[in-house]
């Protein structure tokens, strides 16, 4: 039941973020051009909404950074990181192909292969490798953080649903403006998975030389925000 859980909360959370990235970029939507406030609180929303679903049953860590840096803070079992990635991986290609055929024919309403592509992964406003692994590692460790910090006080889960989406918020405006705020594997490597083997009207291609970073800054910035968590909080 956990594996099943991590895999429709990470779906449910990449189809509402992706969903509002295609509504806010491809053409024809109502809602194109609406703007970054809109994407940040669609997945901030998406978060919150998953986090509900999910957390009952398997705690809904829908991130496999979250997922490290709690086995790091000794709040989760090791044996159980490797099933909660994978289905955390799968969710995010599943939750990516809904939104393919979703919003399918805005697709192919939509010339763009970047703006395309960026329904389904984040990537750099200005490429530098150093800088761009330094957004997510920082953007995650903040991330990371507060949640473990948050299981320090008491507070109701439905609160902490909605202050977990709120933080994402936060972080997608103060800091998202560089990389696109990642903060999450699976958000970003399952997708640029779809994006790669579905057929998606007008892609080009999936940027594997950027690919990495959104996936290695984020489990580090979860492990040193653990580390952080172990030295100054626990």
């Amino acid at each position: 039941m956990e594996f099943f859980a991590e895999l429709i909360g990470t779906a449910l959370l990449t189809l509402l973020g992706g969903g509002v990235c295609a509504g806010v970029a491809l053409k024809k939507s109502h809602a194109n051009g609406s703007g970054w406030i809109v994407i940040t609180f669609g997945w901030g929303f998406a978060v919150a909404m998953a986090v509900y679903l999910s957390g009952h049953i398997s705690g809904a860590h829908i991130n496999p950074a979250v997922t490290i840096g709690l086995a790091v803070a000794n709040k989760f079992a090791w044996s159980k990181v490797l099933l909660y990635i994978t289905a955390q991986m799968i969710g995010g290609f599943v939750g990516a192909a809904i939104v393919t055929v979703y919003y399918y024919q805005h697709f192919q309403a939509t010339e763009d292969e970047g703006t395309v592509l960026g329904v389904y992964s984040t990537g750099p406003a200005i490429s530098s490798t150093f800088f761009n692994l330094f957004s997510e590692i920082i953007g995650t460790f903040i991330l990371v953080l507060v949640i473990l910090v948050m299981g320090l006080q008491e507070t109701s889960p439905g609160l902490g649903a909605i202050a977990v989406g709120f933080l994402v918020v936060s972080i997608g405006m103060s800091l998202g403006g560089t990389t696109g705020y990642a903060i999450n594997p699976a958000r970003d490597l399952g997708p640029r998975l779809a994006h790669f083997f579905l057929p998606v009207p007008n892609k080009g291609g999936s940027n594997w030389k950027y690919a990495w970073i959104p996936v290695v800054g984020p489990i580090i910035g979860g492990a040193l925000a653990a580390a952080f968590y172990l030295v100054f909080f626990a």
